[in-house]
């Protein structure tokens, strides 16, 4: 571990495994040097190309970066969102071993100092992959695998929870790992994300299966897959119910992300969408209360 984990771990984050739910909870307590006012909650999907890549700052300051993006580009963004002088994150989520979402950790390890690495537990047999697993290893990062049940606490009534996968996703299809991908709903108030990641149909109509509506409802949804013609059902965006909607997206992709039905869902369902390809960085916040995006 890091030579001053103990007092770290002591002064800055304190972890809650709550019996058979196996509920994670990380805690922070950071000091007031944030760049988002106190009891504010930013939520940012970052411009880093043809992948994904977000940061959330809680209202009490943890910070956490979900996914890494494809290349360096992360190291561009990230510190426009940051408090100015900060080289910590509390914790990053690899939301599955693709290298569109993965690659700019092994980057950002080098530079900021990561408490925790989050993950499915997704096996890959990649070069990126593998150099990111030894980069972890090297610098003794902790890791945690994610299931439906645990939930990071980012402060202030602010949480992250794992809605899927509910199952040991461990030795999924390398063509199929997306499925593996971790969903997870941030809350803050009458605020709420509900993150998917690259998952497809199945996941959706997985989730809508053993979830609640309250579950899944959210002010805000970052689009499955970039837009993909295999995300993002009607059905599902009924449930969901976001007033927006954004997609993380390189502009003139190859894939032809985001595809046309899935712009056309959106907008039948009067649904305001932001893209990357077209804003930029796309940063919305929070006070429990009301949101904006731009």
């Amino acid at each position: 571990m890091y030579s001053h984990d103990v007092d770290f771990l002591r002064h800055h984050l304190g972890i809650a495994i709550v019996g058979a739910l196996a509920i994670f909870c990380v805690t922070v307590w950071l000091a007031v040097s944030a760049q988002t006012p106190k009891g504010v909650l930013t939520f940012a999907v970052m411009d880093i190309g043809q992948g994904d890549s977000l940061y959330i700052e809680g209202p009490t300051g943890i910070e956490i970066v979900i996914d890494g993006g494809p290349s360096s580009s992360i190291l561009r963004e990230l510190p426009n969102l940051m408090p100015q002088f900060d080289r910590s994150i509390d914790a990053v989520i690899e939301t599955h071993p693709d290298a569109d979402h993965i690659s700019g950790f092994i980057d950002l390890l080098k530079r900021y100092e990561v408490g925790y690495f989050i993950e499915p537990g997704i096996e890959k047999d990649t070069i990126t992959a593998k150099t990111l697993e030894q980069e972890i290893s090297d610098l003794h990062v902790p890791r945690v695998i994610a299931r439906r049940g645990m939930w990071l606490d980012l402060g202030g009534g602010a949480r992250l929870e794992i809605l899927f996968p509910d199952y040991d996703v461990s030795h999924i299809s390398q063509s199929k790992d997306n499925n593996g991908g971790i969903v997870a709903h941030l809350v803050y108030g009458k605020t709420s994300v509900l993150l998917t990641a690259d998952t497809d149909f199945d996941v959706e109509n997985h989730l809508m299966a053993i979830s609640t509506s309250t579950d899944l409802q959210s002010t805000i949804l970052k689009v499955g897959h970039h837009g993909s013609k295999t995300s993002t059902s009607d059905k599902f965006v009924e449930e969901v119910n976001p007033q927006v909607a954004i997609i993380s997206v390189a502009a003139k992709n190859s894939y032809g992300h985001p595809t046309q039905r899935v712009l056309d869902t959106l907008s039948n369902h009067n649904i305001q969408t932001f893209r990357t390809d077209q804003q930029g960085t796309i940063a919305c916040t929070s006070n429990a209360l009301v949101f904006t995006c731009k």
